[in-house]
């Protein structure tokens, strides 16, 4: 059975990343990336600091940057992708 919790956060998922693959290098992208890589241990009674409008804040926190900095997936995302020729 489907928690509640997929019920609503798989849609806001698939539509977030509908929204933000229009160009390689859009902001959505780097949010959805940083976003994925913070949430799973991100304390969940701070989910809201994850949110678009205090995710500048949220960057500045230095448990957001240790945690960013671990992830050994971050580096390999942060480089602009090119299309073969």
């Amino acid at each position: 059975m489907t928690s509640d919790i997929h019920k609503i956060g798989m849609p806001l998922v698939f539509t977030l990343l509908i929204l933000t693959s229009s160009t390689a290098s859009s902001p959505g992208r780097a949010y959805l990336r940083d976003l994925f890589c913070l949430i799973h241990s991100w304390p969940a009674k701070r989910y809201l600091e994850l949110a678009p409008a205090f995710w500048k804040q949220t960057l500045q926190h230095e448990d957001a940057q240790q945690i960013l900095a671990a992830n050994v997936f971050r580096p390999v995302t942060l480089v602009e992708h090119v299309p073969p020729t």
